[in-house]
């Protein structure tokens, strides 16, 4: 019965109603632009069995939200989240992913805007899944989950990376 809901459209994912990470998920699809196919299970009569039946085919546990692309499955939370990431940092020029509170943040943007250069930021405090984007800058190689600078795509790192870059003349001809 998975395989079958989930190649009925061309995104599909299973949820639970009382789920918070199925709802960002199905909420950035939305943003997006996406319109999922969504299968809660907690209010499916077999829902327990599709649960079963998701983390057999290699669903990570839980098992929601489960998500389906083109009838394969494409990952959980953290995998679509990190996707999301990526897809954010891997925009034209300078990308900075920040908090609104932290002062190195401030400064790198300062930085940035010192040498000409408009970064675009993504100030991360503000959103509903703060945390789990924290923890995909940490899985791409941030030392430190923000500031985290990507420069056309690329992750250069964080305050000392960038400061460093700076010091030894080297930022300049990278931005370029």
């Amino acid at each position: 019965r998975i395989r079958d809901l989930s190649s009925k459209k061309a995104a599909v994912i299973f949820t639970k109603s009382s789920c918070c990470m199925c709802h960002s998920i199905k909420t950035l699809f939305y943003e997006l632009g996406a319109s999922p196919a969504i299968h809660e299970l907690d209010k499916d009569p077999e829902g327990r069995e599709m649960e079963r039946a998701l983390r057999a085919l290699g669903s990570s546990n839980p098992a929601v939200p489960a998500v389906f692309v083109g009838g394969r499955y494409i990952g959980s939370s953290k995998d679509i989240i990190s996707f999301h990431v990526m897809r954010m940092s891997s925009e034209k020029g300078v990308v900075i992913f920040t908090k609104d509170s932290c002062c190195l943040c401030y400064a790198v943007q300062i930085l940035f805007r010192d040498l000409r250069v408009q970064p675009t930021i993504h100030e991360i405090d503000n959103d509903p899944d703060c945390r789990e984007i924290e923890k995909a800058l940490v899985r791409l190689g941030c030392t430190n989950a923000v500031p985290a600078v990507f420069v056309s795509g690329k992750l250069v790192g964080s305050t000392n990376e960038v400061m460093s870059l700076h010091l030894s003349g080297s930022l300049v001809p990278l931005i370029k």
